[in-house]
């Protein structure tokens, strides 16, 4: 589509947010000066519900049809015939690879999946009960310290925006590096819980069953993983490579913007699908089921989600209005799953919720049908993966998708500008600096800093003497 308006193009259904800049007012008097008024209109989109940064030839979404497709190939076929890496090669490159371009992009991401003998150490550092997602998170930005080559702050800020051949070889080797090592971090957050000792990465096996076997090896001979369970979590991997601009890939892309190196974006990025409402979903779904405990108990959860005393987990998605393509998915291979290790004892509980809500008119009006998350945290649970291990497994393979857009940004026509969002500002106008003794005391909710109880060494020092010491209240 391309059109005219007020003297602005409309591109492909779009229209540049600076165009609304010459749409001013006159300024009137006792107007906030603040609204800037003579500067031109500004586009409000708290959580950028209708705000396009960037063109993209990656990943495309149709939330009211239900489609998902990556370059093109609907989501469905992909997961039929094709693998985790050969969708990385067609997301991060632009087409489907040939059998020798597979072969050596495979080659390489598996021979870049061993880290330095530090990282062990570095891993090691972190308490026996952190986080994995905070170890994986840290770990990704403790990798930009040793490849300076890749760091555009030591080799020029257009290491990676020149685009020739040197450039490109560049960018391609950290590409490898940081999906390759992706499963091999992971597998050490993992194993640091267990305490137990790191596992070189294996040669021979694919990209998920060399993942699972760096976390499940004991020294066995000729240990190989369950294909079964090898092929689900490609699967679920390639369902999870990308999926447009979701928080954590807008993450990566914000901070890409300044020219940092691709192991702060990617950390960025990880640090994003931390957060509950995103990479944490699945894993608050088998919360969701265990709180609910049996089939029986379903009514009454469903009845407090209606009160707004509940919330349900995997259901409904910022973009999808309709179904969610990869639930379906995900569902037919909970089902190969199953047949080896048995259903999930909360699988019961989880079709009831879901026949329940899918027949309630409550869920029906508001378009609340199941995502890739009802599904995959019972797979992942069936497999034997502790709780909050669920984000790492979601980070591995979206690492991919980050990269894809990563790339992009740095090769883009017009080379990178630095992504800085405008505000509305609503504060106080100008105000005069008032001495301290002349201040009135603010008080109420959010105005002021909370009180904290202290207790233990904390306690009896406030209570003990000593020179210099501050007033304190206990």
């Amino acid at each position: 589509m391309m059109a005219y308006l007020s003297g602005s193009r409309i591109v492909d259904n779009s229209i540049s947010a600076t165009a609304f800049k010459d749409m001013k007012a006159t300024f009137v008097p006792g107007e906030r000066e603040e609204n800037e008024t003579t500067k031109g209109l500004r586009v409000a989109d708290k959580g950028f519900l209708n705000t396009a940064v960037i063109r993209s030839e990656i990943t495309y979404i149709d939330g009211e049809a239900g489609v998902l497709r990556y370059r093109g190939y609907p989501i469905e076929q992909l997961a039929l015939h094709s693998s985790h890496l050969e969708t990385a090669y067609l997301l991060i490159y632009g087409s489907l690879p040939t059998k020798p371009q597979l072969k050596v992009f495979e080659a390489e991401v598996l021979h870049h999946g061993v880290t330095h003998a530090d990282a062990e150490q570095f891993c090691r550092s972190f308490r026996y009960d952190a986080h994995p997602m905070a170890i994986l998170t840290s770990a990704f930005a403790y990798l930009g310290s040793y490849y300076g080559e890749a760091n555009p702050s030591l080799q020029g800020q257009t290491l990676y925006t020149k685009g020739d051949a040197t450039s490109l070889a560049v960018m391609d080797k950290q590409i490898y590096r940081l999906i390759g090592k992706a499963t091999t971090l992971a597998a050490m957050a993992y194993r640091v819980r267990q305490g137990r000792d790191f596992v070189t990465p294996p040669t021979g096996l694919s990209y998920t069953g060399s993942f699972l076997y760096q976390m499940d090896h004991l020294g066995e001979e000729n240990y190989t993983p369950n294909p079964v369970l090898e092929k689900a979590l490609d699967v679920l991997f390639l369902l999870h490579a990308d999926h447009e601009l979701n928080a954590s890939a807008t993450t990566v892309l914000q901070t890409g913007s300044s020219l940092v190196d691709p192991y702060s974006a990617i950390a960025a990025g990880c640090a994003s699908l931390y957060g509950p409402l995103h990479g944490g979903a699945n894993e608050a779904v088998i919360r969701m089921l265990i709180s609910i405990g049996k089939p029986e108990n379903v009514p009454a959860f469903i009845e407090a989600v209606k009160k707004r005393e509940k919330v349900l987990s995997g259901f409904g998605h910022r973009v999808y209005k309709t179904s969610d393509p990869r639930s379906f998915i995900v569902r037919k291979t909970a089902d190969e799953v199953f047949k080896i290790t048995g259903k999930d004892e909360l699988l019961e509980t989880a079709m009831a919720l879901h026949e329940a809500a899918m027949k309630d008119e409550y869920f029906i009006k508001r378009k609340l049908a199941a995502n890739v998350d009802f599904c995959s945290g019972l797979i992942y649970r069936a497999m034997g993966f502790p709780l909050d291990f669920f984000p790492v497994l979601f980070a591995v393979p979206r690492v991919v998708g980050w990269l894809a857009h990563w790339r992009q940004m740095m090769l883009q026509e017009g080379g990178v500008k630095i992504w800085r969002p405008r505000q509305i500002y609503v504060g106080a106008s100008k105000r005069e600096y008032v001495p301290i003794h002349e201040r009135a005391e603010v008080q109420g909710p959010r105005k002021t800093p909370s009180p904290i109880a202290h207790s233990g060494i904390t306690k009896r020092t406030m209570l003990a003497t000593f020179k210099g010491k501050l007033p304190t209240k206990l």
